[in-house]
């Protein structure tokens, strides 16, 4: 049987004006932009709708945790160390802001070669087909040596990698998240994943002491999420794996211990999507009082804006 086409002519319609939409000009529309805008005024300006909307919001939250002395705790991946934010996220430590820092071992990586030689990112393409990848002689041994020393003293890698480029005053440790915090007193964690990193390769390597370094960071990371409940702010800042896996089952064991940490603020920043971040920061922590939110865009633009929008609304 071949169909012929339906005929439309008694179709029903409606009056636009009774139809409900969702983008309203005078409610969602971007404002003006001009020259020598404020950092209010560019914020305000735009489109208050999808992911403009959401980092007002987040900045909100986050300016109001800090109001009621909940902590504000960033998780960061490798990219955003390699990407130069270290200046902004030690403007938010300095001001208050950010109360903790969490990060992936590729982070803490970049972090160490950056307070030696002010550089990291090897080029991988051309370093594993000579066997050179990840071969660097100070970044493996220095970090490994540093964990060994840390452990004796019952410290985490976090702040056992920070006091050591501190003590041996690497020479632009001034370039270095880890060793701020450790100088400042802000707790900074790093959480390994064995066979993952460059570290692993170096003849010194143990895995008995990245994992006991890493494991006590990880007790101590589960002790800030246990303060996150009534109206704190959790940022996974450029981590797609690890640090959402570990807020996973951090976040798992303090609801299991019985501490009541809901009515809090999950947000995931990434240049795209992924299921983990998306699924275990966003979604799953989630109840009907809490907030999730994911913001797609690079680090280099977002983060700093973020920061921008965060002291402009404190500064008010």
């Amino acid at each position: 049987m071949i169909h012929q086409p339906i005929n439309l002519s008694s179709v029903r319609t409606q009056p636009i004006k009774n139809r409900t939409n969702k983008v309203i000009a005078c409610k969602h529309f971007a404002g003006q932009i001009s020259a020598g805008m404020t950092v209010e005024s560019l914020l305000s300006a735009l489109p208050n709708q999808l992911a403009a909307a959401a980092l007002i919001e987040v900045i909100d939250a986050i300016v109001e945790a800090r109001r009621k002395s909940k902590p504000v705790v960033a998780a960061i991946g490798g990219h955003v160390i390699k990407c130069g934010l270290q200046p902004v996220l030690k403007g938010l430590i300095d001001a208050g802001i950010l109360t903790a820092v969490a990060m992936n071992s590729s982070a803490s990586i970049h972090d160490y070669e950056l307070s030696l030689i002010a550089e990291t990112s090897e080029n991988v393409g051309a370093t594993l087909l000579t066997g050179e990848f990840g071969m660097a002689e100070e970044t493996g041994r220095d970090i490994n040596a540093a964990l060994v020393e840390g452990n004796r003293k019952g410290w985490g890698f976090g702040y056992a990698l920070g006091n050591y480029i501190n003590e041996r005053c690497n020479p632009y440790r001034e370039l270095s998240l880890l060793a701020y915090c450790a100088e400042k007193g802000v707790t900074a964690t790093v959480h390994a994943a064995i066979g993952a990193d460059i570290i692993n390769q170096h003849p010194t390597c143990s895995g008995a002491e990245i994992g006991e370094a890493s494991f006590t960071d990880f007790r101590i990371f589960t002790s800030v999420v246990s303060e996150l409940g009534d109206g704190g702010v959790y940022l996974n800042i450029g981590s797609a794996v690890i640090m959402p896996e570990v807020f996973l089952k951090a976040l798992s064991i303090v609801r299991n211990l019985g501490y009541e940490v809901d009515r809090f603020t999950s947000v995931n920043f990434d240049m795209q999507h992924h299921y983990r971040p998306l699924t275990n920061v966003v979604m799953r922590p989630s109840t009907s009082s809490d907030r999730g939110y994911a913001i797609t865009g690079h680090h280099e633009i977002m983060i700093p804006l973020l920061a921008a929008g965060i002291f402009d609304r404190m500064g008010r």
